[in-house]
């Protein structure tokens, strides 16, 4: 498919997601309520089939947590990037997409053991690197370690 119709097909779907400006990919800033509908769509029509998710990481802004989703289908060899922002610092919570990408699992488990972001509906929520004892989320530009952290 091609990029405008990419485009179009996405903004059809969700019509208050956000193109960004991205060189490399077609890239969305999405509504948290809308974007597990959107990827289920993207994965299951056979004129987008995105059929690999290559890369789901979170980001701190400093103002708002988010979610990046990086999707390709290797039919149609195109790719996408999904952003879902969370203002909610204090409760960050998106729902799962394992249910639809199985790489999801430990990608979402990473996100929530260094940020804090859970995934509501995942079957395995716990931390994945750190003790279940560690206080705090180390990716948080608000976390504070004075034992371990060297500032310069």
């Amino acid at each position: 498919m091609e990029t405008e119709k990419l485009k179009e097909r996405v903004l059809s779907l969700v019509p208050d997601a956000q193109p960004e400006d991205n060189k490399q990919f077609i890239s969305f800033i999405l509504p948290v309520d809308k974007f597990h509908a959107l990827i289920e769509n993207l994965k299951n029509t056979d004129d987008t089939a995105f059929d690999y998710l290559f890369c789901l990481t979170g980001v701190d802004t400093g103002k708002e947590l988010m979610v990046v989703y990086h999707l390709s289908s290797s039919k149609h060899r195109h790719e996408i990037v999904l952003k879902v922002k969370i203002s909610d610092r204090e409760n960050p919570v998106v729902e799962t997409i394992s249910d639809l990408y199985k790489a999801a699992d430990f990608y979402e488990r990473e996100v929530y053991d260094l940020l804090g972001i859970k995934f509501s509906n995942h079957q395995d929520m716990r931390r994945i690197f750190l003790d279940e004892n560690w206080k705090g989320y180390p990716l948080r530009k608000d976390y504070i370690d004075e034992i371990n952290i060297v500032e310069l």
